[in-house]
């Protein structure tokens, strides 16, 4: 499938910066979705450029951005609160873009500092939040802490997590799922780590997993 891609920007007000965006649209989408980076790599790592591909391929738009500090040149993530500005303004400019139905999300980190804005009523007229690999925890140290504010996100929520993921044992991550209610959907994707790797014994590969991701969003944001 052919698309467009456009270099955009993103203003943080309270910043009074600006910090890159791109814009991948098919030619007739179904749907937006913003996209946060995670906390180690920026908006054109691997993963992004190669899931923001097949999700395109399955009639989705996909408007990524760059946090400040990777904006920066920098490796410590910002403050949340200055994360949160950078999701805020990230869906305000897609909004003012594109008339579909809006999704925002991201990898990890940027998941992550979505569900923190959205809990805190920071953004409004989403369809649904998306989460490829939340951060339930830091590595070997499992706990629910961070799941705490999910049950104030008013919209629906899609989970895609590995079953080898370091940062989010499922067994953890199934009951806090669970009680959030009707709102949360969780799919396991067998045998991928935190970053959707998989090993070579398991008969996958990442490309695999990179197309049961974007079906698993794809079909997810049809129906919500």
């Amino acid at each position: 499938m052919s698309w467009n891609r456009e270099e955009l920007s993103v203003r943080l007000p309270a910043n009074g910066g600006d910090v890159s965006a791109v814009l991948d649209r098919p030619s007739s989408p179904d749907a937006l979705l913003v996209l946060g980076h995670g906390a180690g790599a920026g908006m054109h790592h691997p993963f992004m450029e190669g899931v923001t591909t097949h999700l395109i391929d399955r009639g989705l738009a996909v408007l990524r951005y760059q946090f400040p500090y990777m904006e920066r040149g920098g490796r410590r993530p910002d403050r949340p609160e200055i994360a949160m500005e950078a999701v805020v303004s990230a869906v305000e400019r897609a909004r003012a873009l594109e008339g579909l139905p809006l999704f925002a999300g991201g990898k990890s980190f940027g998941g992550r500092m979505t569900s923190r804005a959205a809990a805190e009523g920071r953004l409004t007229g989403l369809r649904g939040l998306v989460f490829l690999g939340f951060p339930l925890h830091p590595s070997g140290r499992p706990g629910t802490g961070r799941a705490t504010h999910l049950a104030d996100v008013p919209c629906p929520m899609l989970f895609l997590q590995g079953t080898r993921d370091r940062l989010a044992d499922l067994e953890l991550l199934g009951p806090v799922v669970d009680g959030v209610g009707e709102r949360a959907t969780l799919h396991g994707v067998e045998g991928a780590d935190h970053g959707f790797h998989v090993l070579k014994r398991s008969g996958r590969n990442d490309e695999g997993v990179l197309e049961e991701l974007a079906d698993a969003v794809a079909n997810w944001t049809a129906a919500s």
